[in-house]
Order: structure tokens, then sequence, then C-alpha cells
């Protein structure tokens, strides 16, 4: 049979580890058998350390950017998914995709999984609670492919429908260019939206692909693996100490 075309998005931008989140992913997809286009949106410019990243990677890539002047993380990365959604729309790309964070570890065998999808497909992601030194599954419970439950973190803020994060879907393209295969109305509003905290963004992008758990297919058989870990190691915010960032240059001490 044929494979299926995997669409992985992934956002990023310049910091500190970047080179290694990247080129971790990087590796793990090149081991995924093809065809796999990997779309990476940057902001707010595209650098050319991450161009070379990407040239290297032995990926099919496509290197896309959010120009857009925002201060606030979560807006950046809403604009990055969303110019990746309006990407897929525009050249009717035709495939499974899934919003591939840089910082979350992959088993390879995950995108193969992907491929079994026919609308919307849901795994459990291990997510790693630092503050307590534990590690929490989130996903479905499953009796074969079909969704019977969900293991759920406890987040502030209004219940979320589908207790999901981004890493832990996966969804076919046409439902967001070809509404009358999946016998639905004009999907222009399948886009991430900014508002909701507490996993309510993923919670309602799932709400417009599907109407109930009836329409996500659980992967693996019986949801029983865990193929993504979110260990969550990056700190929010990393700035070189003081006396670290050099602005001249040091005087020479010694001729060579």
């Amino acid at each position: 049979p044929v494979r299926k075309l995997l669409i992985v998005v992934t956002i990023t931008s310049a910091r500190p580890q970047q080179a290694y989140y990247l080129n971790r992913l990087a590796h793990v997809l090149k081991g995924v058998p093809p065809p796999l286009l990997w779309l990476v949106v940057e902001w707010p410019v595209t650098t050319f350390e991450t161009a070379e990243i990407l040239r290297s990677s032995g990926v099919m890539y496509r290197h896309i950017v959010c120009r857009k002047n925002l201060t606030s993380v979560r807006k950046i990365a809403v604009c990055q998914r969303n110019n990746a959604i309006y990407h897929i729309k525009k050249h009717h790309l035709d495939g499974i995709v899934h919003f591939a964070d840089e910082e979350r570890s992959y088993m390879g065998d995950v995108f193969e999984e992907m491929r079994k999808i026919r609308r919307v497909g849901a795994w459990p992601v291990a997510n790693h609670d630092a503050s307590k030194y534990r590690v929490v599954v989130e996903g479905p419970t499953c009796k074969g492919n079909r969704i019977t439950g969900w293991n759920t973190i406890p987040k502030k803020g209004a219940p979320r429908r589908f207790p999901i994060g981004f890493s832990g879907f996966a969804f076919n393209s046409t439902m967001l260019w070809d509404p009358q295969r999946w016998n639905r109305p004009a999907m222009d509003s399948v886009i991430v939206h900014s508002g909701g905290r507490g996993g309510l963004q993923e919670s309602r992008f799932v709400e417009k692909l599907v109407k109930n758990e009836r329409q996500i297919e659980g992967l693996p058989d019986n949801c029983n693996r865990v193929m993504v870990w979110n260990f969550a190691l990056e700190p929010p915010q990393l700035n070189y100490p003081a006396g670290w960032s050099l602005w001249n240059h040091l005087e020479v001490v010694k001729d060579l």
C-alpha cells in the first residue's frame, strides 16, 4: 500500500537550546520512511542557522516564518501554527498533520502509527512534572482503537472537552481544505486561537475537527504504549549571566 504523506509542523525561534532540539528532532524524522514533509515555522525571521540545520537534515522540508511583531509567547506560537495551517490549505497538501514541538522526545514508530489515521488520531503522552519529581501520562484510554475515556492532568480554568495537547494528536489535512469529503460545512475557522489557558487552545482546535470520541482513533492498539515524552527541561527564560557577553574584542596578550 502507498504510504500517506506525513506533514510534521514544528515551530521554533532563536534561543540557546534551539540547535540541540532541532537536530534531535531531525535525527528522528530522518529515520521515518518517506514521504514526510517537515514544515518548520520560525519567528520573527528565518535565520541562517536554522536553514543550515534543515539543509543538512536529510529530510524534505519547507521553511516559513511568522513576521508579526508580538511579545506574548502564546500569541507567537499561535501565529506560527496558523501560518502552517494557511500554508497547508493554500497548497492543498494531502496527508496527516502533526504539530511536533521541538522540545518533545519521539519514538520513531509513532509516525508510522499516524499513517493509520483516517480522520483524527490521539495517543498517550508522558509529561514530566519537575516540581513533583514524577511522570504523568495524559491521553486516551482505549479498547482496540475505540476511545473509552481520558487520562487527564487537572488544569486551572474551564474544563477541557478533549484533554489533549498538541503533541498528542494528528489529523487528516483534507479536513482543512476539502470539507465536502467529510460532509462538513466550510472550515475557514479551523485555526488555533490565542485565547484559553491550560490546554483549552488544543481542545477547542480538536472540537472543530470532530464532534465526539467516536470520530477519534486511539493509537496504538489499546493505547497501551507511550511514544511521546514531554520532559520540560528548558527553563522559561535563560539569560546570560553578567559578564558573559563580550561587546569588545579582548586585547592580545601575546603574539603567536
